[in-house]
Formats: structure tokens, sequence, C-alpha cells
């Protein structure tokens, strides 16, 4: 399902004299608008200090790395509809998590531009596994086993979501891509830089390599924060964020659930995310009132 589809404006009537009275209030309220955009920036600044994404992302076409995410999320859903296991849209937790989705895509433009272009897409697969992902673009899935098991609030639900859309808002995939690529081909930073051929072509034949990726410390705490303060401007309570991996950590102890095999549950991964609760605060406040 498509949480967020793309609004068409009517183009303007290129016949309409510039000094006519419709025009002169068309170019006031646009005028206006543009104040208000440009006064609203500040309200819409990071909180959370992660810094800039990787620089060496690039070296991968971002197209390309969509599209194959869009191609294999498709195969998912059409192995676990096969398995009747892919839940329909009237399904409770189903529907339950793309009213957290609705709350949280709103705010996740000012991490990456080009996720205003993406078709945002939040599906339910019947399993036992803890875990969730999100694949470049957008595509969004959870496990009943993680909102069933940990029974997740509706706050611990956000911030996991928060955290894998940040993956994707980073470019995290796209990043550990370039680097292992470059690093196994033996290829020169240089060298890519003057032709993305093997790179693009590494991106486009990924196969299951985007359910499996592991990502680096910094990775994880990039997502950690940016999910945060995601989730606290969609209005929802930032210390769920501890209270989520205290329960990660428990079930941690029975085995493991897969979500902590390519998200790690460092020691200090909660006294991060506490030093970061008072920068959000204002933020879940100001959500909350409205």
């Amino acid at each position: 399902m498509c949480i967020i589809c793309d609004l068409k404006t009517p183009t303007a009537d290129a016949a309409t004299p510039s000094d006519s009275p419709r025009w002169q209030a068309r170019r006031a309220f646009l005028l206006a608008a543009g104040a208000t955009a440009v006064a609203g920036t500040t309200g819409a600044l990071a909180q959370v200090d992660v810094g800039s994404a990787s620089g060496l992302r690039k070296l991968v076409p971002a197209e390309t790395l969509e599209a194959s995410a869009r191609q294999q999320y498709t195969q998912v859903l059409s192995e676990a509809r096969a398995k009747g296991a892919l839940a329909l849209d009237d399904h409770p937790q189903l529907m339950r998590l793309r009213a957290i989705a609705n709350k949280l895509i709103p705010h996740s433009s000012q991490w990456n531009a080009r996720s205003r272009e993406w078709r945002w897409q939040v599906n339910l697969i019947g399993s036992k596994q803890i875990n969730a992902w999100c694949m470049p673009g957008g595509k969004i899935a959870f496990y009943t086993g993680i909102l069933d098991q940990l029974k997740l609030t509706d706050d611990e639900a956000a911030m996991i979501m928060g955290h894998e859309m940040a993956h994707a808002l980073r470019e995290h995939a796209r990043a550990r891509l370039a680097k292992s690529q470059a690093t196994s081909m033996g290829l020169s930073i240089a060298s890519q830089l003057l032709g993305l051929g093997a790179l693009g072509d590494a991106a486009a034949n990924l196969g299951t390599q985007l359910l499996t990726l592991k990502y680096s410390r910094d990775d994880e705490t990039e997502s950690d924060l940016v999910g945060l303060e995601i989730a606290a401007r969609g209005g929802f309570l930032p210390e769920a964020s501890v209270s989520l991996w205290q329960k990660m950590q428990a079930a941690s102890s029975n085995g493991g659930p897969s979500f902590l095999s390519t998200h790690p549950s460092g020691s200090n991964r909660i006294q991060e995310l506490e030093a970061n609760l008072p920068k959000v605060q204002r933020l879940y406040e100001q959500a909350r009132t409205g």
C-alpha cells in the first residue's frame, strides 16, 4: 500500500497577464506562502547531531539501488502472500502500523530530499521473527513477532519504524554497498568517480543482500537518533526509545532475535538515547499540543 502518493497541483494559466488583478493576487499569495515556508524552516532544523551523511554513498546511483529494492520488496511480499502470511489491508495490526507511518513520513524529507519522491509502503508479515526493516525508497515491513513477543506500545513501534526509516533516509545501504564493492573489486575511489558502471551493476544485482546488510556502529547510532527525532516530531513519547531497547536486550538473552543480527545492541545504546531525550522533548510536546 502506498502511504503517501504524489500530490499534483494545476499549473498557472500561462495566458494570464502579469499585471492583471488575478495575477497580482496570485503573486501576493505565493510571496506570503514563501515567507511562511522560510520562517518555518527554523522549526524543522535537526535537534540531534549526527553530522553529514557519508559522501561515499554517491558512488552508487540512488535510482538503481531503489529500483533493486522495489523488486526485492515485491518478491518478499509475493512469497509471504503465497504462504498466506501477508496481512490484508484491514488487519488491525497493519492498520496500526500504517497510522504510525502517516505521522512519521511527513518529517522525513528534512533528512533526505529524495524521500519526497518515494512511494512509501508499509506491510505486515506473519512470522515469529522479531524483525522489521525499511529498504531504500521507503519500503517498510514489520513481522508480527516483533509486535507480539515484545508487546510493543504504539510509541515503541514508532521508534522501531523511525529507526528503520532513518537507515533508508541516511542511505546507509547505499554507502555500505559502495564501500564493500569498491574494496572487493580493488578499485580506487578516484577510478569510481570516473565511471560508476561496476558499482551500478552491483547495486542492480543485490539479490537478498538488502535484508542481511550489517550496519556499522556509527550507522546504528545515526539511525537511533534520527529515528528518535522523527518519532518525537510525529508525537510519540521519546522515552519509548529507551523502553524499546530494554525489551530488545531482554529478548536477546533468549536466543537473540533476528532484529539484533543486523542491529547489534551495544551497551552504550540506551545511554546515548537517554542523553538525547532532552533535545527532542520540546518537539514531542509541540506535536502533542498541535
